[in-house]
């Protein structure tokens, strides 16, 4: 019998001896590929912390003890420590989600999967065992975070308050394998190298003058304490002054795949006093050879594989990145004052080509969304204009930089938004749906949701020539869909669909990817007696000018976006319309203010309403009650049969 099946909860594994820990790892991680590789999800990062996890699980009491996994892509041996062992739907609708969720257990205690929390959230469980008393003297709290969170500026700030109370007991456990989504970069990831192969004192401070001087938080007092401190052997074996001097007990470097190891070194931080970092060197992808092999990330993140060869099974078509990626190089030949900043995800933004064609003009900043935006408006003062490419749901980090430094002080940075909209799988967190929300009360900045792959580029190309403001790209998460042509123009805008008459009923204005829902509604519409102007804005942020005049000429306006409905597109189409005194009823559709769960992007948007026969039923009543015809259309409606793939 599989020692995995009988693993049912955490104390399970205390009857286990050393050789069958080595054998439940080895189950483990053959179950990991043969599940994974079904569904798709993060493996590569859980490959490589099973036997820590197992340590952790063993040497802690959760859910007494707090054990705290920063972003979370690597909790799938958590959850099959925890009693969570059906994978058969991992990431689909009903099944276990990607990351940690307290939904699913009390064993999980942070879900949001954005990097680099988890030692605030740390701190903070610290700290109210400490005002809680004597009953929760006793309960440990252990966060774990990878040498790539760790470049993070909320964890350095985490960290400076951590080393403020040494009596608080609380431990830190370094997941470090060099790598976040790719090689861990900046003065942080080349000290925690010098742990792992020092060769003498001296020549660390030589190598690591310069690094460490940008480090964040210690910066150069922590070079000169290093250059000043008369530490002994034990310092020219390890240099472990960067966490000591902050005040941190260090331990390590230990070897994360030696159960035994790191249960010693886990026991010992447990009963220390105060705050100890456990430093543990991992290796990502570790047992499965196509992941060892992968030198761009290790298999961080996969769809369905053959798991003998990890190829993947469906060849994938052109996708929104791969275009932005594509056209990137090309605009970097034609100017040499484009550069490009990631934050630690040079190849899930699409930017491993540009940095191929142009290595000096990239800037990969490590997790600092904050860093990167700031940084870009120095690269803008400075003459050049910056390509800043990240996720949508990680611009929110960077706001108070994006309005304060970039767009007050009129620089030209261009933000390139994926996964903008419903990304679905990965669950509440990784959807970008706030984006064209927060940014409309930034001055100045410009948003264009491109339609097309067409319009990627050709909007990519437009943002660069601003330099005087920020301007923002937003685009979808997976496969790119056919160009969909414009039949006209009105100011700035592409007409997609031009009514039959003179005073239609419907002006629907549609954002980004959705022109082809937009258009199958109109559709819809117009078997309804019901005609339909569909117009594509371009660039949703300002509202074009030509907007109030041409709603003028409608019954109602009705705007769709893949974006928050509180504060989106539609919220500033009706602030337009009020400032020019246009009275024309508008209903904005769009993405209902809460967190959706994980499922595929089309379950999603069905929940939510987002489809093309769900909102052509709420526009055709909306018409109707216009001229008394509301019974008699909306039962009509309710018999269109929802397009099939």
């Amino acid at each position: 019998m599989p020692l995995l099946t009988r693993i049912t909860g955490p104390r399970d594994l205390d009857l286990l001896g050393p050789e069958q820990l080595n054998q439940l790892a080895d189950e483990i991680r053959g179950f990991l590929v043969d599940a994974v590789s079904k569904t798709g999800g993060h493996l590569g990062p859980n490959l490589g912390v099973v036997e820590l996890t197992i340590a952790l699980h063993r040497v802690f009491e959760s859910p007494k003890d707090k054990v705290l996994w920063d972003t979370g892509h690597q909790a799938y041996v958590h959850k099959l420590l925890t009693g969570r062992q059906d994978f058969a739907k991992l990431r689909a609708k009903g099944g276990l989600s990607g990351y940690p969720s307290r939904a699913e257990s009390d064993h999980d205690v942070i879900e949001n999967s954005h990097a680099s929390t988890v030692l605030g959230w740390a701190d903070g469980l610290a700290k109210a065992n400490e005002v809680r008393g004597k009953e929760y003297a006793d309960r440990a709290v252990v966060a774990v975070i990878g040498d790539g969170a760790l470049t993070g500026g909320m964890a350095w700030e985490a960290l400076n308050n951590i080393a403020a109370a040494k009596d608080r007991p609380l431990v830190i456990v370094v997941n470090d394998n060099e790598r976040s989504y790719a090689p861990t970069i900046g003065g942080l990831a080349n000290h925690l190298a010098t742990l792992r192969t020092t060769d003498g004192y001296e020549r660390f401070l030589a190598r690591g003058k310069d690094l460490l001087e940008r480090t964040p938080v210690v910066g150069k007092p922590l070079y000169e304490t290093l250059h000043g401190a008369k530490k002994g052997l034990k310092d020219f074996i390890a240099p472990q002054g960067m966490f000591e001097d902050l005040g941190l007990k260090y331990v390590g470097p230990i070897d994360g795949h030696d159960i035994e190891a790191l249960e010693s070194a886990l026991q010992r931080a447990k009963r220390f006093n105060g705050p100890v970092i456990v430093h543990c060197i991992t290796e990502k992808g570790r047992g499965y050879k196509p992941a060892e092999d992968d030198e761009a990330d290790h298999f961080h993140g996969i769809g369905p594989i053959h798991p003998d060869t990890g190829l993947p099974i469906a060849a994938g078509g052109m996708d929104w990145t791969s275009v932005f990626g594509e056209e990137m190089v090309k605009l970097g030949h034609e100017r040499d004052d484009i550069v490009a900043i990631t934050a630690a995800m040079l190849q899930p933004v699409g930017l491993q080509k540009f940095a191929k064609a142009f290595p000096d003009r990239v800037y990969d900043v490590g997790i600092a969304e904050q860093h990167a935006a700031v940084s870009a408006a120095g690269l803008a003062s400075g003459g050049v204009h910056p390509v800043f490419a990240v996720y949508a749901t990680f611009l929110n980090r960077a706001f108070d930089q994006l309005l304060m430094d970039v767009a007050l002080h009129k620089c030209g940075v261009t933000f390139v938004l994926d996964r903008a909209g419903v990304t679905g799988t990965d669950g509440a967190s990784h959807n970008g749906m706030w984006d064209m929300s927060i940014l409309q009360c930034v001055p100045t900045l410009r948003i264009a949701a491109p339609r097309d792959a067409d319009q990627v580029r050709l909007q990519l190309r437009e943002a660069v020539e601003v330099d005087d403001a920020p301007t923002v790209v937003r685009y979808s998460k997976g496969a790119v869909g056919p160009a969909v042509q414009a039949v006209g123009k009105v100011g700035g805008m592409d007409v997609l669909r031009k009514a039959d008459t003179d005073r239609p009923d419907v002006l629907l204005v549609s954002v980004g990817a959705l022109a082809p829902m937009c258009l199958e509604i109109a559709d819809l519409l117009d078997k309804q007696g019901i005609s339909t102007t569909v117009v594509d804005p371009r660039w949703v942020k300002p509202v074009d000018e030509a907007m109030a005049p041409l709603a003028e000429q409608h019954r109602v306006v009705v705007t769709v976006e893949d974006n928050s409905r509180a504060g989106g597109v539609g919220s500033a189409v009706a602030q337009a319309l009020r400032d020019a005194g246009v009275d024309v009823p508008l209903r904005d559709f769009g993405i209902p203010p809460r967190f959706l769960d994980h499922a595929s992007r089309k379950e999603v948007m069905a929940e939510i309403g987002l489809t093309a026969p769900d909102i052509a039923r709420q526009v055709t009543g909306l018409v109707a009650k216009l001229d008394g015809r509301f019974e008699r259309n909306a039962a009509s409606v309710d018999s269109v049969e929802p397009a099939r793939d």
